[in-house]
């Protein structure tokens, strides 16, 4: 693209503007940015502003507060008893060993909620050993990997905001002692972000505002990268999906794939039970008419009336009680057939840096603006808007103690803080059924003796005896 017919795009688009500083570049940002232009999908953006900012059915989350879905039926989760869950894990282990099954990472976050500057993935939520979420689930999988006899391929999806961060991290720590040729990293789309009147902001004088396409676009991703068709050369199946903040996921977990295969379903989630009525998750339902009460979804709790979120059934269990935490199975074969398949976008309203180029509300051209107020809008996709396209899915209860600890906020709920600590008692747990000769501390009464059991020792509590334990005295810490 040249200068001439970038602004002959821009100047039909109305977005001239994003040439303003066009005579302060230098030559490689100015190709840089004649890139990024060329890039844009400009009738895209004119639509999704128009049809999600401008209408007043997109006018915003107050727009869909305590509106309930016409055709609304719960999709209830599954509980499993420990037997079964011998036969499911045995069962999974099968196509692990086989190299049918792969993970698939989306870990295009950065840490800012959390006051980290960088890829969520490479934070430490505190653990004795100082272990980042991306080495707890590195550590997962080779364990997984010496329980079936075979790697596990894992697909991870960066961003361009922190791309060359995350790679560099696994370099720099020699990728956990995993194969650095069955790791494939690629970063994800994206979109550009818009002011109020559908302009789009530059980001700097020659970089345009882009914002991640959400974590539904992971699936035209994982195709355009190249990376389904790597699984299909290596004979994978499965792809075992989830997201980078959660400190206890089971990758690959093959009591899950158990469960998966035993459905006979392309497509399978795990859940756990909502804490309460009130719980901000989103939870698993079925919207539509048919037979089976229609396609399987997900309805956030922004959508739910309190009325509906506080029903229960006979037992006085919660009648949408099943909620999603972001783990997933899709046969690969379900995911080619759906990569591209035209999702709905969403859209936030979000603060966002940028340059400003007018002087409009006081900013002289040029200055970088940091607004205090939601200044832009980010247009996503979700992952759970692919579910519906598959006849139905199979829902999977977990403990939330044992399989769920989200790392999203700085303090509070769902923070390193409350992630450390279920990962420690779950620990514990293990070393209790282990037997393990020291659990009280030696130190003292009321000085707490913490459990950090490896990962590459123990996957999920299998595998550990008295002797697999280790107390450190000057740290009051038992390891394994």
């Amino acid at each position: 693209m040249t200068y001439e017919s970038a602004l002959d795009v821009l100047t039909r688009h109305g977005q001239t503007h994003l040439l303003r500083f066009w005579n302060e570049l230098d030559a490689a940002a100015r190709e840089t940015l004649l890139a990024e232009i060329a890039a844009i999908d400009f009738d895209l953006v004119a639509g999704l502003h128009r049809d999600l900012v401008t209408t007043p059915a997109g006018a915003g989350a107050a727009a869909s507060m305590d509106r309930t879905p016409a055709s609304l039926s719960p999709l209830r989760g599954q509980n499993i008893d420990e037997a079964r869950r011998a036969v499911f894990r045995d069962e999974g282990l099968k196509p692990l060993a086989q190299g049918r099954c792969a993970a698939f990472l989306v870990a295009g976050g950065q840490g800012t909620r959390l006051g980290h500057d960088g890829p969520k993935g490479v934070f430490d939520i505190g653990l004795p050993s100082g272990k980042s979420l991306f080495q707890l689930q590195a550590e997962r999988l080779k364990r997984l990997g010496a329980l079936c006899g075979k790697p596990v391929p894992w697909y991870i999806m960066t961003s361009r905001e922190n791309h060359a961060a995350t790679t560099g991290f696994f370099r720099e720590h020699d990728y956990f002692g995993l194969n650095e040729s069955d790791i494939m990293f690629f970063p994800q789309g994206e979109c550009p972000l818009t002011d109020q009147q559908g302009r789009i902001l530059l980001a700097d004088k020659g970089r345009i505002a882009l914002g991640p396409n959400g974590n539904g676009g992971c699936f035209p991703a994982l195709k355009h990268a190249g990376a389904l068709a790597d699984m299909e050369r290596r004979g994978v199946e499965w792809v075992f999906v989830y997201s980078v903040d959660n400190a206890l996921v089971r990758v690959c977990d093959p009591v899950f794939l158990g469960f998966a295969l035993a459905s006979g379903l392309p497509a399978a989630s795990k859940a756990v039970a909502k804490s309460s009525p009130e719980e901000r998750v989103g939870v698993f339902c079925r919207r539509g008419d048919g037979p089976e009460g229609g396609r399987p979804s997900v309805i956030e709790y922004s959508e739910m009336s309190p009325e509906l979120c506080a029903a229960r059934d006979g037992d006085g269990e919660l009648l949408y009680g099943s909620a999603n935490i972001a783990v997933h199975l899709f046969r690969r074969d379900f995911l080619e057939a759906h990569a591209d398949a035209a999702l709905p976008w969403h859209v936030a309203h979000k603060k966002i840096p940028h340059i400003a180029v007018d002087a409009a509300h006081g900013n002289a051209p040029g200055a970088r603006v940091t607004p205090s107020a939601p200044n832009a809008y980010k247009f996503e996709l979700f992952m759970f808007d692919l579910f519906p396209m598959a006849p139905d899915m199979a829902v999977l209860n977990v403990e939330r103690a044992a399989e769920f600890a989200p790392v999203k906020n700085r303090d509070g709920a769902d923070s390193p803080a409350t992630a450390r600590a279920l990962i420690l008692a779950l620990h514990r747990r293990w070393a209790e059924q282990a037997g393990a000769p020291v659990l009280q501390s030696p130190v003292g009464a009321g000085t707490d003796l913490e459990v950090e059991i490896s990962p590459t020792t123990s996957y999920a509590g299998e595998g550990l005896s008295p002797e697999s334990f280790t107390y450190d005295g000057s740290r009051n810490l038992l390891t394994a």
